[in-house]
């Protein structure tokens, strides 16, 4: 007797972006993203429905819109499928005035899907109208208008819970040598060259900030111990704040002269001192093993 074929895995939450063009569809892209999202941008709406197939991941993103032949003609049939198929299937509309469009269209300079040889302001009253029907059928309708892009970020992250573990704002922490170079990708930096220099004790030369004597040589500096108090209340400080923000990385530069031996200690204490404050944090050591 044959096994019985195995029923195919539906997301937990599947997640349709439209509305019109101009609304933040993109970076709402980037927010679902961002909390764990697996997300497809423009996909044809003949590929959403086999998508399903071929995803495993439990948070899925799709975003759609008029750029799609037939989009708000073909669209509610099948939404209606998807609905049926995967439970935790919610639509998701972007809406805003045709002030603020117009605004967005200018700055940008990019052409509006449907302009066509007609006027910006003609394609957008075409867009509303098509969709209006596909509004109607949304679960939540959202008019970013008047929203900042910090705003808009906290009711997506409000209304679509994503992966616990992306919460929090990601901290990493990296050490670097001044003489290789400064990374390029961090948002504060920091210098710790005047702390005692393990590199001119023969022993502990080849060693890095990870090794227990290291770090005992380090600590008895007397400034090392305020320097990283200081850092630390500095810190508490800010990266709430970066946080409430809705930044979704900080990343922090600890930098001396060759990246082996302060700049990791540093890196590797302060990034202690954040997690058990509760962030989920990356350490890194650019040069720790360079010669």
């Amino acid at each position: 007797m044959s096994a019985p074929a195995p029923v195919p895995s539906v997301p937990e939450s599947l997640v349709i972006v439209t509305g019109l063009s101009g609304s933040g569809k993109s970076y709402v892209n980037k927010c679902l993203e961002d909390m764990g999202y697996l997300c497809v941008d423009n996909l044809p709406l003949e590929l959403v429905e086999p998508l399903l197939d071929h995803v495993t991941a439990r948070l899925v993103g799709v975003i759609l819109d008029v750029r799609n032949p037939g989009f708000a003609a073909r669209f509610p049939e099948i939404l209606g499928r998807l609905r049926r198929r995967c439970p935790g299937t919610r639509l998701l509309f972007l809406d805003a005035s045709e002030e603020s469009l117009i605004r967005r269209f200018s700055e940008t300079r990019r052409p509006h899907p449907l302009a066509g040889d007609s006027s910006l302001l003609t394609a957008l009253r075409n867009e509303r109208e098509m969709l209006k029907d596909v509004r109607a059928v949304a679960d939540v309708v959202v008019d970013t208008s008047a929203l900042t892009v910090h705003e808009l970020r906290s009711i997506i992250q409000k209304t679509f819970v994503g992966d616990p573990s992306r919460a929090r704002m990601v901290v990493s922490t990296t050490s670097f040598g001044y003489k290789f170079g400064v990374p390029h990708d961090v948002d504060l930096l920091f210098d710790v060259r005047f702390l005692a220099n393990p590199h001119f004790v023969p022993e502990l030369k080849g060693k890095t900030g990870l090794d227990p004597a290291v770090q005992a040589y380090i600590e008895k500096d007397p400034e090392s111990d305020v320097f990283l108090n200081r850092l630390i209340d500095f810190l508490e400080y800010l990266v709430p704040r970066y946080e409430k923000e809705h930044k979704s990385y900080l990343s922090i530069g600890i930098g001396c002269t060759g990246g082996k031996h302060r700049s990791v200690y540093v890196a590797e204490r302060l990034a202690e001192v954040l997690k058990r404050k509760g962030f989920p944090v990356r350490v890194s050591h650019r040069d720790a093993t360079r010669e």
